[in-house]
This record gives C-alpha cells, sequence and structure tokens, in this order.
C-alpha cells in the first residue's frame, strides 16, 4: 500500500520522500555504512580508544595538511592574481 502525506497519522511524509530518492535515515540499512563507519570499525579498543585514535587521526589529517598539501598548492592558486587598480 502506498504512503500518502494526507493519511492521518502519518509521522514521518519527508522520510518517505527522502528514501523514494535513494537516502535512507539509517545510513547502514543496506549495507553501507561509509568511509568513517570502515575507520570506526576498523580502529582497535572500546569506544573511548576509539574516540582518542579518531581524535588524533583529525589531528594528523589536518597537521599533513596545513605543514605538507597546502604550500604546495598555494602557487598553483590564483588569490595572488588581483586585478583592482588604485586611483
Amino acid at each position: 500500500m502506498p504512503h500518502s502525506r494526507s493519511r492521518p497519522g502519518n509521522l514521518r511524509p519527508c522520510a518517505v520522500s527522502l528514501v523514494r530518492y535513494g537516502v535512507s535515515l539509517v545510513p547502514w540499512r543496506y549495507g553501507r555504512d561509509g568511509m568513517y563507519g570502515w575507520i570506526w570499525r576498523h580502529l582497535p579498543g572500546n569506544a573511548w580508544v576509539k574516540a582518542l585514535l579518531s581524535l588524533m587521526l583529525v589531528v594528523a589529517v589536518v597537521y599533513l595538511l596545513f605543514q605538507y598539501v597546502f604550500p604546495w598548492a598555494e602557487p598553483l592558486l590564483p588569490f595572488g592574481d588581483v586585478t583592482v587598480d588604485s586611483e
């Protein structure tokens, strides 16, 4: 039976329309939990250890980005080429 928006007692009409477009309220419903779920499952320890390791991973990625990736990419970006003339 199709789900109707006007039916009394319909608590989540938006959720039904999202599922129709392939968006699920529970991402692991169809076996897809994404990259972060994969990382969480593969980290050792209980939830507190995993949270601490996740925080350390985020800090390490931010450090690598600011120390190596952004300085490498800066000359390639056009932020220094301004065309505003002064009178």
